[in-house]
């Protein structure tokens, strides 16, 4: 019987050795309590940052989407395309202060000058398509009204006057804030529901760190014949197998993407060509997810990895993770008879999870795996990651898997 996807549901197990993959405040591997034992981390914002910025075939930018900047210096970069499209440094400056003034975005330069009067308090999303729109209109309005207190008027009715406007652009707030939802203090910016929602990724085992001890040579004190170091540091490596897990709200990304109510999202009148962007969207989220590595120190430590294991999901239900398949924590070390490796039986834990939960619930889902290793899944298929994509994507667009 085909099932709705009205949710994916991405579960995912990659190993990184020897690693700083994410750091806290103090420099150290994160970590989280889980079970009967610690465990090392990553976070979801560290994770959606390396998805929505990498570069390859894949790449969200590949999409031909509008994208989205989010940075403290918004207001300057108008400020510098007005000047670059012809309005005066003295215009664009007033302008960009009403839009500042206007409720655009939070007002924490106002009592500073030149650059640092433009700066936001904290880091703002905006789509290109909004950045795009607003320089337009001001430079409108800045050939209209020659005089700085009667553009910054202008400006400022503006904003009231097409408040709905900027919300109505069509991918205005860029495909970021479509994945991964935009919160505004903003009086005129609308804000963005997420569809796509992230765990922190965690070790399926306890944590596993050491103490990285090194030195920096001194190049010319060798030169001279003396032995001697620029410095010595320490730094904190890690090493594990971690479980991902990924939920996408399929109508509300279909509403983010195409501004189709999510309750139309698979209704008769909706077209599978309505849901082909969002598909298409998903599709290179799951390549993503599976190929790309966060990770800090890349230099010195090469933090790359593929998914040795992904399993997708699509149903109607409520999402629900394959977390407490680890809340004892895998042994790392086998003893006795088991020889079985440690990520074979990760994914046996997984599949014993997921009987246990259709045993109870019911088998309400449609599921895919790929892997690395000969292993079974419960009323799953196994594909590789190119059909395993085609096929969620597929199913979304036709909205049925």
């Amino acid at each position: 019987m085909p099932h709705q996807p009205r949710f994916i549901q991405i579960h995912t197990l990659h190993s990184y050795p020897a690693a700083l993959i994410n750091r806290d405040d103090a420099g150290l591997a994160k970590r989280l309590p889980l079970g009967n034992a610690t465990r090392t981390r990553i976070s979801s914002q560290c994770l959606k940052r390396h998805w929505r910025t990498a570069e390859d075939r894949f790449a969200l930018s590949e999409l031909q989407v509008p994208m989205a900047v989010r940075s403290r210096g918004t207001l300057e970069l108008i400020r510098k395309r007005l000047v670059e499209a012809g309005t005066t440094e003295a215009l664009a400056l007033a302008a960009a202060e009403a839009l500042r003034d206007g409720g655009l975005v939070d007002k924490a330069g106002k009592d500073k000058k030149g650059e640092e009067a433009l700066k936001t308090g904290q880091a703002v999303l905006m789509g290109y398509a909004e950045i795009d729109y607003l320089v337009r209109r001001c430079g409108e309005l800045a050939s209209e009204a020659p005089e700085e207190k009667a553009l910054r008027a202008a400006v400022a009715k503006m904003l009231k006057a097409e408040k709905k406007n900027i919300e109505a652009l069509k991918l205005g707030s860029g495909l970021e804030s479509a994945l991964f939802g935009r919160m505004v203090t903003s009086d005129v910016l609308a804000g963005r529901d997420a569809a796509v929602y992230v765990a922190h990724a965690f070790t399926v085992h306890a944590a596993q760190v050491e103490n990285d001890y090194f030195t920096v040579v001194d190049d010319l004190l060798q030169e001279s014949g003396e032995l001697g170091s620029a410095g010595i540091f320490d730094t904190e490596l890690a090493s594990g197998l971690y479980y991902g897990y990924v939920v996408v709200d399929v109508p509300q990304l279909v509403e983010n993407l195409e501004a189709i109510e999510r309750e139309n999202c698979f209704a008769a009148e909706t077209s599978p060509e309505q849901r082909a962007l969002a598909a298409q969207v998903v599709e290179h989220l799951l390549h993503l997810i599976a190929t790309v590595s966060p990770g800090a120190k890349r230099g010195s430590t090469a933090p790359f990895d593929w998914a040795s294991f992904l399993l997708v999901e699509a149903g109607d239900w409520q999402p629900r993770s394959l977390a407490g398949a680890f809340h004892d924590a895998l042994p790392t070390v086998t003893s006795g008879s088991e020889t079985t490796p440690l990520r074979q039986r990760a994914v046996q834990r997984l599949g014993e999870e997921i009987g246990q939960l259709d045993a109870a619930y019911g088998a309400s889902l449609a599921r895919r795996f790929m892997s690395l290793d000969a292993v079974n899944i419960p009323q799953a298929e196994r594909l590789d990651l190119g059909a395993l994509a085609s096929w969620t994507a597929d199913g979304i667009k036709a909205g049925a898997c």
